[in-house]
């Protein structure tokens, strides 16, 4: 799963490049953005992303921040009919936002996905949202799983716990991705970096037992006694 979005600079051609190049398309699953606003621009913004991306069907395309998220939905829903994207999205980053979110997927059809921050330092989506999307059957994406860098400043020089090994995790950024992924409701997590070592550290906590509800308790009980 590759999420991508017009406002990331050249990424939607860098990875429609790259994946001409592997022969990877059929294993990608390609994810975007839309963002901006009014229906016309809306629909040659999602043009251009679909070149970009170099193919014809783009498997999700998010309204960004549910920037003028009523004209795009609309032409959303027209795009899936006639099979030029697979699923729908909607995405937002900030906490005051998850109200919003919830109350769009309770009252809107046709939503496949929402994306939203989650973390251990963020953990407000529990409450209401996410057995929210769980009951309307709308799979969730998290961002910014380690808040921009916040987590690992907060447990600088401190030693992973040895209780970790227990559910296959060995770095810290395994345990905070870890902790979000066992969340029944969390579909994938897009935790962002620039480093290929960090991410293939990510990309292990997706192997391996994850933490059960007993495990994950006591990691919100590591993470609140700071």
């Amino acid at each position: 799963m590759i999420d991508s979005s017009p406002m990331y600079g050249r990424a939607e051609a860098v990875v429609g490049d790259l994946l001409a190049e592997m022969a990877a398309r059929p294993r990608a699953f390609l994810a975007t953005k839309i963002w901006t606003t009014g229906r016309e621009r809306g629909i040659e913004q999602m043009q251009r992303s679909a070149r970009l991306l170099r193919t014809e069907v783009i498997d999700l395309m998010q309204i960004h921040n549910l920037v003028d998220w009523r004209t795009q939905l609309a032409t959303l829903r027209q795009m899936k009919a006639q099979g030029r994207i697979r699923y729908i999205g909607i995405t937002h980053y900030t906490t005051s936002a998850l109200p919003e979110l919830a109350r769009i997927l309770v009252a809107e059809p046709g939503i496949d996905f929402v994306q939203l921050g989650y973390s251990l330092a963020m953990r407000e989506p529990e409450t209401e949202f996410l057995p929210t999307a769980a009951a309307h059957g709308i799979s969730v994406i998290i961002n910014q799983p380690f808040e921009q860098g916040d987590l690992f400043r907060r447990i600088r020089g401190r030693p992973l716990p040895d209780w970790a090994r227990e559910f296959d995790c060995a770095s810290w950024a395994q345990l905070f991705l870890k902790y979000i992924l066992a969340e029944p409701a969390v579909t994938c997590v897009i935790p962002a970096t620039n480093k290929p070592e960090h991410m293939k550290d990510n990309l292990a906590a997706g192997f391996g037992r994850l933490p059960d509800s007993r495990e994950r308790q006591r990691i919100r009980e590591l993470w609140d006694e700071g």
